[in-house]
């Protein structure tokens, strides 16, 4: 009798399987996605496609490295499919490894020339890295292939006026603008390129411009009043720190680490100065974006909650599971409604939308316990008279003896405040305070009154 002979994996299942999965990625549904894709490699345990979207999965969970050891897997049975390649980029781009970015992405474009995206992604990648003429002519090769991409539209634009080319750069943001107006990120950064060259007439009729087609927009208010450089808000209004970063969400990461980015690092380091990692405390991310304090934090925490105004930053930030519990809501309201609650309080780049800090430090001593720590890093504003300032890039720098009045005022003991680099911003350092202050152990607590329904 001939011995059964076991039947390959049906490939209409198989092929069936993806499409599901690829549905419930589209749906944000992880979970489906998941079990729908390990079950396809138990079938073939090297289906490339399997591989390739479950890769995509680990990373939109926060896990890089599971992510890029699923894509290269699949790109030893696939070493031709531009799409792996391209996801490859996208996974290195938002870690950090531009570089390495820049190399898929051109891998990709080798294998699929006609790949607008990967060009579009190539121009992201080299712009980070500060190459701009590159930067050019990948957008340009872009908007060749693909006429309606408004993102490349942006890129293109803001690349001719750093490059000096500023009329043409105005009619390339002109048709950006007549294909995604709404595009808050790629609009503004345009301006923010007039603004660096010094043309801030044309900076202030563009946000103008802007206003008349959308009277209530915060992001256009907020700037326009930040190139005057009079009647300066407050402090950035939800609504502009909402929009802005909600749009940032997507590439935040890997652009921030493009630049340079230092203050998570400086916060963890300045907590590590007072406090020691063994998990013993409670700690609030004020500001907490997409979670990059989260892992340098998490060693020194029992509980580790955060808090911001951008949705979708919170679900960046939910996916690397560093949190006990993340909540949408202003920082300062967050503090007032938490008295006495935190053995420390820790804001990396968020309190440079804040003008005044008397009202910040106030409510931070209320939700602070008694020897409690408040670490934060501002933007540093140098031998001026005034406290603080709004700067054109629509955040706000502080004097460093501004920062020590208000802590003392809100019953903090003097704190230490350090000079550092926070990043880099057109080729040039930001140059920033990384404050660390304790609260007065005998500084008066308030009982906690909450309205109905807070």
């Amino acid at each position: 009798m001939t011995p059964a002979i076991t039947p390959p994996a049906d490939a209409a299942e198989i092929r069936a399987q993806l499409e599901a999965a690829v549905a419930a990625l589209q749906g944000d549904r992880l979970d489906a996605a998941e079990a729908l894709l390990l079950q396809v490699l138990s079938l073939d345990a090297r289906q490339p496609d399997a591989l390739h979207f479950l890769g995509i999965l680990r990373h939109r969970q926060g896990d890089a490295d599971a992510a890029l050891a699923l894509l290269e897997r699949a790109l030893q049975r696939a070493p031709a499919n531009a799409g792996i390649l391209l996801n490859r980029g996208n996974v290195l781009y938002e870690n950090g490894r531009a570089p390495e970015a820049v190399a898929a992405y051109q891998a990709a474009i080798d294998h699929e020339p006609g790949s607008a995206q990967a060009w579009a992604n190539l121009g992201t990648a080299l712009h980070g890295l500060g190459d701009v003429a590159q930067a050019r002519h990948a957008w340009q090769r872009t908007v060749q292939l693909d006429d309606g991409n408004a993102d490349a539209w942006y890129g293109l634009s803001r690349t001719l006026i750093e490059l000096g080319e500023v009329r043409e750069g105005l009619i390339a943001n002109s048709r950006a603008i007549a294909l995604w107006p709404q595009q808050l990120q790629g609009r503004e950064q345009v301006i923010r390129a007039l603004v660096l060259l010094d043309r801030r007439d044309e900076a202030e009729r563009l946000y103008r411009e802007w206003l008349e087609e959308d009277p209530d927009n915060a992001v256009a208010r907020h700037q326009l009043a930040a190139i005057r450089q009079h009647d300066a808000p407050l402090r950035a209004s939800d609504a502009y720190v909402e929009n802005v970063f909600d749009s940032f969400a997507a590439h935040f990461d890997g652009q921030l680490a493009a630049l340079g980015y230092q203050a998570p690092q400086r916060v963890a380091q300045a907590l590590a100065g007072r406090r020691r990692a063994d998990a013993s405390l409670n700690i609030a991310d004020l500001g907490c974006g997409t979670g990059l304090c989260g892992p340098l934090l998490r060693p020194f925490a029992r509980q580790l909650v955060g808090c911001d105004l951008s949705t979708a930053m919170l679900v960046k930030a939910r996916q690397r599971d560093c949190y006990d519990a993340l909540f949408k809501v202003e920082l300062e309201h967050f503090l007032r409604h938490e008295p006495a609650s935190f053995d420390a309080l820790v804001s990396a780049d968020t309190l440079c939308y804040f003008g005044p800090l008397d009202g910040v430090c106030a409510a931070a001593a209320g939700a602070l316990r008694p020897g409690g720590i408040f670490v934060f890093t501002v933007e540093a504003l140098d031998d001026e008279p005034e406290p603080w300032r709004l700067q054109t890039s629509g955040r706000y720098a502080h004097a460093r003896t501004h920062v020590e009045t208000a802590l003392s005022a809100a019953g903090f003991d003097a704190p230490a405040c350090e000079r550092a680099v926070l990043r880099q911003e057109a080729g040039l350092p930001v140059q920033g305070w990384v404050v660390s202050a304790g609260l007065h152990r005998g500084v008066e607590r308030r009982q906690r009154t909450l309205s109905p329904g807070s």
